[in-house]
């Protein structure tokens, strides 16, 4: 099974590249299937990869799941 997060992305940078803020660190991902991101769009994030441009309201609640998944986890 793969496990996408959502991620918002902060700074677009050049050769299909974007910083992105997930769960409260930055990472460097690839636009590259979706070039169409830019500042401020939420995006799935898998292997290094955003897969998906998704809706605000789906990656804030997505996030919140995520986040009661470690609560349980400890």
């Amino acid at each position: 099974m793969c496990l996408a997060i959502p991620a918002l992305i902060t700074e677009k940078k050049s050769d299909n590249l974007a910083t992105a803020e997930i769960l409260g660190v930055t990472r460097e991902v690839a636009l590259d299937l979706t070039p169409q991101a830019g500042v401020g769009d939420f995006v799935l994030v898998h292997a290094g990869f955003a897969i998906e441009v998704v809706d605000a309201d789906y990656a804030k609640e997505t996030i919140e799941l995520v986040k009661q998944l470690e609560d349980v986890a400890v």
